[in-house]
């Protein structure tokens, strides 16, 4: 009996610091694990170095709505749920696995990640709650992040229907005036 203790806490804290590494906050890590507040801070310390930032995380599902977040949101849900409904993959090891995915393809496309980790497992406990859902785009048939209840059958993406200020970011301004030189 006591391994199997044993076992479970080495393996929570081998996921606490795979989490700290993607980034997670101090909230994500004590819902997700079994270990102390004081064992969590030193495992942060130690693999990032500093002690984790404070403050709530952040609490509207209306971050999820506009332009950019709803594109990096709605690509790491379809991983998400490819990884739950195809790959069997449940709750933290589903989003763990599809956080990497999602880090690869913004890297493989040379983006800057939206998503922090705890974000995105924000995301994943707002669709567990009724809060979001999909909504598919009655133009690109794309299954996109939207409010829950809100009505979809007239909804069109905001890639198929992108706003004027999209992808006026700093940097696009920078490689662009790099580009003029």
């Amino acid at each position: 009996m006591k391994n199997k203790s044993i076992i479970g806490e080495a393996e929570d804290i081998q996921r606490a610091a795979e989490m700290v590494r993607l980034g997670a906050r101090m909230q994500m890590l004590e819902a997700e694990t079994k270990l102390s507040r004081e064992r969590l801070l030193k495992i942060y310390k130690e693999v990032r170095g500093m002690s984790p930032p404070k403050g709530m995380l952040p609490f509207s599902t209306d971050w999820f709505m506009t332009w950019q977040p709803n594109m990096h949101a709605s690509l790491f849900m379809a991983f998400f749920s490819f990884f739950q409904d195809k790959a069997g993959l449940k709750g933290l090891d589903a989003i763990i696995k599809a956080y990497h995915l999602y880090l690869d393809h913004v890297e493989a496309e040379a983006m800057d990640p939206v998503l922090s980790l705890t974000r995105a497992w924000t995301l994943v406990r707002f669709f567990d709650a009724d809060l979001l859902q999909f909504a598919p785009c009655t133009s690109c048939g794309g299954r996109f992040v939207a409010h829950a209840y809100d009505p979809t059958h007239h909804f069109v993406c905001g890639l198929c229907n992108m706003p004027s200020r999209a992808g006026k970011t700093k940097r696009a301004a920078k490689a662009a005036f790099a580009e003029a030189d």
